[in-house]
């Protein structure tokens, strides 16, 4: 049976995979298009918090850091850990502010 961080891994990976498009022979990533509706359907929360319209397109240029259009998976995981981390630091905070 897999572990709660083994299935969330695999949870990780078939988000992108539903989302992604094949762009080779090997290759799977997300359009601009692609990463937007994922976006819009798995971080609603975080995409309705952006005050910014342009916020996926500011996000796109920032994680596709071979400058190919596209978003492959380590591009995606990038995003995935900086939001983790931030969530981390807004736990950590909540948790500092119940203790007083």
């Amino acid at each position: 049976m897999p572990s709660e961080l083994e299935t969330a891994m695999e949870s990780l990976i078939n988000v992108f995979h539903r989302y992604a498009i094949k762009t080779g022979k090997d290759g799977f990533a997300l359009t601009r298009r692609q990463l937007k509706e994922l976006m819009e359907n798995e971080l609603c929360t975080f995409l309705q918090s952006q005050k910014d319209p342009a916020a996926v397109d500011k996000i796109m240029k920032d994680l596709d850091s071979n400058c190919d259009g596209h978003v492959d998976f380590e591009e995606f995981v990038s995003l995935v850990v900086g939001l983790s981390i931030a969530c981390e630091h807004c736990y950590q905070n909540k948790m500092m502010q119940a203790k007083k």
